[in-house]
């Protein structure tokens, strides 16, 4: 198994914290970087208005279709209420009751 190698499809799921109306916004995306800028500048149109937003978690796929069905719980009232019991001492820190 050849870890190094940079051919390695990378699938990303992400949880931004929108410090205006504290609430999440979960993400899908291959390129987790470029994604994340297109936020903070406005260019996401369901995020452009919920700004500042602090990326909060996230995590990384080598498949896709794992890091989709991820992202769809995540989106679920249960995989909201997991996340957010994941998350308490870093919501706690944004004063963000759990």
């Amino acid at each position: 198994m050849n870890v190094g190698r940079s051919n390695i499809a990378k699938f990303y799921v992400y949880i931004l914290l929108s410090l205006k109306d504290k609430k999440f916004y979960v993400g899908f995306t291959t390129d987790l970087k470029d994604r994340l800028s297109r936020h903070a500048r406005g260019g996401v149109r369901s995020t452009m208005n919920r700004r500042p937003l602090k990326l909060i978690n996230y995590e990384y796929f080598i498949n896709e279709e794992d890091a989709k069905a991820r992202e769809v719980f995540l989106k679920s009232g249960f995989g909201r209420d997991n996340l957010r019991k994941a998350l308490k001492r870093t919501l706690k820190d944004f004063e963000i009751m759990t």
